[in-house]
């Protein structure tokens, strides 16, 4: 059943059944066009309206964003690892692909200030590397600890 608007359906039949912060984050970013930075989402928008659908996408893309980077590093550190044990790749591909390649730029909405693009890059930086490195390692299946 819908909800009452874009919001509030996108949360109750999307975003809450990702089980990390990190995971709504990609998939938000996901929905948003690398060419003309428009978030498209076609049930959302079937049910609210284009107008709607869009606002909704922006503002949880934007709150998302928010409330990744108001999580203490720990937090965000175990949430990254939730993340990595939710997806169907291997989880240490994952994490050295990210560290390499680091597409989660991709992953900042456009209103973010300079200050917490440098926060969120910085941040992402380190996570991955302690996680790919040592930290947390034992948490992700198929992982060793470096010798």
């Amino acid at each position: 059943m819908l909800e009452r608007n874009a919001l509030a359906d996108l949360w109750k039949h999307t975003l809450s059944q990702v089980p990390s912060i990190y995971g709504r984050l990609v998939y938000l970013a996901s929905l948003r066009d690398a060419n003309s930075g428009i978030y498209r989402h076609h049930g959302l928008s079937a049910a609210f309206g284009r107008e709607e659908s869009l606002g909704a996408l922006r503002q949880s893309h934007e709150d998302t964003f928010r409330e990744w980077l108001n999580l203490p590093m720990s937090e965000k550190n175990s949430d990254l690892i939730i993340h990595f044990q939710n997806l169907e790749e291997n989880p240490r591909q994952a994490v050295t692909y990210l560290a390499r390649a680091a597409p989660y730029l991709s992953q900042i909405p456009d209103s973010a200030s300079p200050a917490q693009r440098r926060q969120f890059k910085t941040e992402m930086e380190i996570l991955l590397e302690l996680i790919k490195n040592d930290s947390g390692a034992e948490l992700l299946p198929g992982s060793a600890r470096p010798a």
